[in-house]
């Protein structure tokens, strides 16, 4: 497969691409089995990882396609040297801070959470 067909190919692409999976445990999984079951898709899962950044070590090695954030898209071609074959707008992840304050009042947390805000909503 090149990219350019497989884009073109997509999702069914994903039928016949060696597929590295979020583990059984990832809350995205079962999100991506009810995407796939939509699609009528049955990928060629070739590993399951708990760890993301492993999952994406493999991907860098040439050895299948792997599921990342969109938002994090350049960040994730930029480090594993891999490109994004496509994003997918019904598959999302959540994403909570949880403090016991009702108002942030540490600096450091607020730093996060503005850059959070940005990065995600800019």
């Amino acid at each position: 497969f090149t990219l350019r067909r497989a884009r073109a190919r997509f999702p069914h692409c994903l039928g016949e691409l060696p597929l590295l999976l979020p583990g059984a445990d990832a809350a995205l999984r079962p999100r991506l089995e009810g995407w796939f079951r939509a699609a009528g898709i049955t990928p060629r899962v070739v590993a399951e990882f708990d760890d993301g950044a492993l999952s994406k070590a493999f991907g860098r090695q040439g050895l299948g396609v792997f599921t990342g954030p969109a938002v994090l898209a350049a960040e994730i071609a930029a480090q594993y040297g891999v490109v994004c074959l496509a994003t997918v707008d019904e598959l999302a992840e959540e994403f909570y801070a949880l403090s016991p304050e009702r108002r942030i009042t540490h600096p450091g947390v607020a730093a996060i959470r503005n850059a959070a805000r940005h990065a995600l909503f800019a």
